[in-house]
Protein backbone atom coordinates (compact mmCIF):
# COMPACT_ATOMS: atom_id res chain seq x y z
CA UNK A 1 0.00 0.00 0.00
CA UNK A 2 1.40 3.38 -0.98
CA UNK A 3 1.45 6.44 1.27
CA UNK A 4 -1.21 7.99 -0.94
CA UNK A 5 -3.58 5.10 -0.12
CA UNK A 6 -3.34 5.45 3.66
CA UNK A 7 -6.55 6.83 5.18
CA UNK A 8 -6.00 9.70 7.61
CA UNK A 9 -8.54 10.45 10.30
CA UNK A 10 -8.70 13.79 12.15
CA UNK A 11 -10.65 13.95 15.40
CA UNK A 12 -12.19 17.42 15.40
CA UNK A 13 -13.28 16.98 19.00
CA UNK A 14 -16.86 18.25 19.04
CA UNK A 15 -19.76 19.15 16.80
CA UNK A 16 -19.03 22.87 17.07
CA UNK A 17 -15.63 22.28 15.45
CA UNK A 18 -17.28 20.19 12.73
CA UNK A 19 -19.78 22.98 12.03
CA UNK A 20 -17.01 25.60 11.96
CA UNK A 21 -15.07 23.60 9.37
CA UNK A 22 -18.21 23.18 7.30
CA UNK A 23 -18.82 26.93 7.35
CA UNK A 24 -15.19 27.69 6.44
CA UNK A 25 -15.36 25.34 3.45
CA UNK A 26 -18.77 26.63 2.32
CA UNK A 27 -17.50 30.21 2.27
CA UNK A 28 -14.33 29.23 0.42
CA UNK A 29 -16.31 27.22 -2.14
CA UNK A 30 -18.50 30.26 -2.78
CA UNK A 31 -15.33 31.93 -4.07
CA UNK A 32 -13.96 28.86 -5.89
CA UNK A 33 -16.41 25.92 -6.16
CA UNK A 34 -13.69 23.64 -7.56
CA UNK A 35 -11.06 24.72 -5.03
CA UNK A 36 -8.88 22.75 -2.64
CA UNK A 37 -8.06 22.88 1.05
CA UNK A 38 -4.68 22.18 2.62
CA UNK A 39 -4.62 20.38 5.97
CA UNK A 40 -1.46 20.69 8.06
CA UNK A 41 -1.64 18.92 11.41
CA UNK A 42 1.25 18.82 13.87
CA UNK A 43 0.48 17.24 17.20
CA UNK A 44 -2.89 18.49 18.34
CA UNK A 45 -3.02 21.63 16.21
CA UNK A 46 -4.61 21.67 12.76
CA UNK A 47 -4.01 24.50 10.27
CA UNK A 48 -6.35 24.71 7.28
CA UNK A 49 -5.55 26.83 4.22
CA UNK A 50 -7.69 27.82 1.24
CA UNK A 51 -6.75 30.01 -1.72
CA UNK A 52 -8.91 33.04 -2.42
CA UNK A 53 -6.75 34.76 -5.07
CA UNK A 54 -3.57 33.98 -6.96
CA UNK A 55 -1.81 35.16 -10.13
CA UNK A 56 -2.53 33.07 -13.21
CA UNK A 57 0.34 34.27 -15.38
CA UNK A 58 3.86 35.64 -15.02
CA UNK A 59 3.99 39.32 -14.16
CA UNK A 60 0.34 39.54 -13.10
CA UNK A 61 -0.34 41.96 -10.25
CA UNK A 62 -2.85 39.73 -8.47
CA UNK A 63 -1.45 38.79 -5.05
CA UNK A 64 -1.50 35.27 -3.66
CA UNK A 65 -4.12 35.48 -0.91
CA UNK A 66 -4.79 32.56 1.42
CA UNK A 67 -7.32 32.14 4.19
CA UNK A 68 -6.18 30.16 7.21
CA UNK A 69 -7.76 28.80 10.37
CA UNK A 70 -5.82 27.06 13.14
CA UNK A 71 -7.79 24.91 15.56
CA UNK A 72 -7.08 22.35 18.27
CA UNK A 73 -7.91 18.71 17.55
CA UNK A 74 -8.69 15.97 20.03
CA UNK A 75 -5.95 13.51 18.99
CA UNK A 76 -2.39 14.03 17.78
CA UNK A 77 -1.85 13.84 14.03
CA UNK A 78 0.93 14.35 11.49
CA UNK A 79 -0.68 15.44 8.22
CA UNK A 80 0.21 17.68 5.30
CA UNK A 81 -2.10 17.15 2.35
CA UNK A 82 -4.15 19.20 -0.10
CA UNK A 83 -7.51 17.76 -1.15
CA UNK A 84 -10.65 18.93 -2.99
CA UNK A 85 -12.99 20.96 -0.78
CA UNK A 86 -15.97 19.20 -2.36
CA UNK A 87 -14.72 15.84 -1.08
CA UNK A 88 -14.28 17.17 2.46
CA UNK A 89 -17.76 18.74 2.37
CA UNK A 90 -19.23 15.37 1.37
CA UNK A 91 -17.48 13.64 4.28
CA UNK A 92 -18.66 16.28 6.75
CA UNK A 93 -22.24 15.81 5.55
CA UNK A 94 -21.98 12.06 6.22
CA UNK A 95 -20.80 12.46 9.82
CA UNK A 96 -24.34 12.63 11.17
CA UNK A 97 -25.41 14.39 14.35
CA UNK A 98 -22.69 13.06 16.66
CA UNK A 99 -19.66 12.28 14.51
CA UNK A 100 -16.40 14.18 14.94
CA UNK A 101 -13.96 11.90 13.07
CA UNK A 102 -13.13 13.35 9.67
CA UNK A 103 -11.76 10.92 7.09
CA UNK A 104 -9.38 13.04 5.04
CA UNK A 105 -9.75 12.15 1.33
CA UNK A 106 -6.87 9.85 0.36
CA UNK A 107 -6.35 11.41 -3.08
CA UNK A 108 -4.40 14.67 -2.89
CA UNK A 109 -4.43 17.34 -5.58
CA UNK A 110 -1.55 19.42 -6.86
CA UNK A 111 -2.28 23.15 -6.92
CA UNK A 112 0.39 25.86 -7.35
CA UNK A 113 -0.59 27.87 -4.28
CA UNK A 114 -0.09 24.92 -1.91
CA UNK A 115 3.60 24.86 -2.84
CA UNK A 116 3.97 28.45 -1.59
CA UNK A 117 4.10 28.00 2.18
CA UNK A 118 3.74 31.12 4.33
CA UNK A 119 6.49 31.52 6.93
CA UNK A 120 5.89 30.43 10.52
CA UNK A 121 7.69 33.57 11.65
CA UNK A 122 8.99 35.71 12.99
CA UNK A 123 6.02 37.99 12.32
CA UNK A 124 6.55 41.67 13.09
CA UNK A 125 3.44 43.63 14.13
CA UNK A 126 2.87 46.70 11.95
CA UNK A 127 -0.42 48.06 13.27
CA UNK A 128 -4.15 47.48 13.04
CA UNK A 129 -6.88 48.11 10.49
CA UNK A 130 -10.61 48.54 11.25
CA UNK A 131 -12.94 45.85 9.94
CA UNK A 132 -15.10 48.57 8.36
CA UNK A 133 -12.18 49.71 6.18
CA UNK A 134 -11.66 46.18 4.89
CA UNK A 135 -15.39 45.63 4.33
CA UNK A 136 -15.64 48.86 2.35
CA UNK A 137 -12.61 47.95 0.22
CA UNK A 138 -14.05 44.49 -0.48
CA UNK A 139 -17.44 45.89 -1.48
CA UNK A 140 -15.91 48.55 -3.72
CA UNK A 141 -13.62 46.00 -5.35
CA UNK A 142 -16.41 43.53 -6.06
CA UNK A 143 -18.50 46.28 -7.65
CA UNK A 144 -15.56 47.42 -9.76
CA UNK A 145 -14.73 43.89 -10.95
CA UNK A 146 -18.40 43.38 -11.90
CA UNK A 147 -18.37 46.65 -13.87
CA UNK A 148 -15.13 45.76 -15.67
CA UNK A 149 -16.12 42.24 -16.69
CA UNK A 150 -18.76 41.76 -19.43
CA UNK A 151 -21.45 39.05 -19.29
CA UNK A 152 -19.42 36.46 -21.21
CA UNK A 153 -15.78 37.31 -20.57
CA UNK A 154 -12.76 35.29 -21.54
CA UNK A 155 -10.46 34.02 -18.82
CA UNK A 156 -7.74 36.53 -19.74
CA UNK A 157 -10.15 39.45 -19.36
CA UNK A 158 -11.24 38.24 -15.94
CA UNK A 159 -7.61 37.86 -14.82
CA UNK A 160 -6.74 41.39 -15.98
CA UNK A 161 -9.73 42.88 -14.16
CA UNK A 162 -8.97 41.03 -10.94
CA UNK A 163 -5.30 42.02 -11.05
CA UNK A 164 -6.24 45.67 -11.63
CA UNK A 165 -8.63 45.77 -8.68
CA UNK A 166 -7.29 43.32 -6.09
CA UNK A 167 -3.63 44.21 -6.50
CA UNK A 168 -4.00 47.83 -5.42
CA UNK A 169 -3.65 49.02 -1.84
CA UNK A 170 -6.45 49.59 0.65
CA UNK A 171 -6.84 53.33 1.24
CA UNK A 172 -4.10 54.76 3.44
CA UNK A 173 -2.91 51.25 4.32
CA UNK A 174 -1.40 50.76 0.87
CA UNK A 175 0.78 47.89 2.08
CA UNK A 176 -2.43 45.82 2.33
CA UNK A 177 -3.76 44.75 -1.08
CA UNK A 178 -7.49 44.98 -1.67
CA UNK A 179 -7.46 41.24 -2.36
CA UNK A 180 -6.75 40.65 1.32
CA UNK A 181 -9.83 42.69 2.22
CA UNK A 182 -11.89 40.59 -0.18
CA UNK A 183 -10.63 37.38 1.42
CA UNK A 184 -11.38 38.58 4.95
CA UNK A 185 -14.91 39.52 3.92
CA UNK A 186 -15.61 36.41 1.86
CA UNK A 187 -14.40 34.03 4.58
CA UNK A 188 -16.40 35.70 7.34
CA UNK A 189 -13.44 37.00 9.34
CA UNK A 190 -14.81 40.55 9.77
CA UNK A 191 -17.10 41.92 12.48
CA UNK A 192 -18.22 45.58 12.78
CA UNK A 193 -16.42 47.49 15.49
CA UNK A 194 -13.35 45.24 15.53
CA UNK A 195 -9.81 46.04 14.44
CA UNK A 196 -7.62 43.39 12.87
CA UNK A 197 -3.92 43.09 13.66
CA UNK A 198 -1.47 43.35 10.77
CA UNK A 199 1.92 41.60 10.65
CA UNK A 200 4.78 41.28 8.16
CA UNK A 201 7.34 38.54 7.56
CA UNK A 202 9.53 39.02 4.50
CA UNK A 203 7.31 39.30 1.42
CA UNK A 204 4.26 38.12 3.35
CA UNK A 205 1.53 40.04 5.19
CA UNK A 206 -0.87 38.58 7.73
CA UNK A 207 -4.16 40.07 8.85
CA UNK A 208 -5.52 38.35 11.93
CA UNK A 209 -8.94 38.24 13.55
CA UNK A 210 -10.38 35.90 16.20
CA UNK A 211 -12.07 33.95 13.38
CA UNK A 212 -9.06 33.39 11.15
CA UNK A 213 -6.12 34.83 9.27
CA UNK A 214 -5.54 36.20 5.79
CA UNK A 215 -2.03 35.58 4.45
CA UNK A 216 -0.90 37.54 1.44
CA UNK A 217 2.19 37.36 -0.76
CA UNK A 218 2.61 40.20 -3.21
CA UNK A 219 4.15 39.35 -6.65
CA UNK A 220 7.73 40.45 -7.03
CA UNK A 221 8.44 40.29 -3.31
CA UNK A 222 7.21 43.82 -2.62
CA UNK A 223 4.40 45.08 -0.45
CA UNK A 224 1.85 47.22 -2.36
CA UNK A 225 3.31 50.47 -1.09
CA UNK A 226 6.47 49.73 -3.06
CA UNK A 227 8.79 49.09 -0.14
CA UNK A 228 11.00 46.05 -0.53
CA UNK A 229 10.67 43.78 2.52
CA UNK A 230 13.68 43.05 4.64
Amino acid sequence: MSAADVQTVLDLGDREAVADLGTFIARARAVDPAGAIRFQAVGRVLAMYVCVLRPHMLGEATPTVLGMRAVPIASSADVDTTVPMASVADRLARLGDEGTLLDVPPSSVHVPWAAVTPPRGPWAPTGEIPAEVLSAAAAAGMAEVAALVPEQPGAAMVDVARAQVWGRGVGDADRIPAGAAFAAEALGFLRPGESLAVFESGAWLRISSPRGHVLCRVPGGRVPGGRKPS
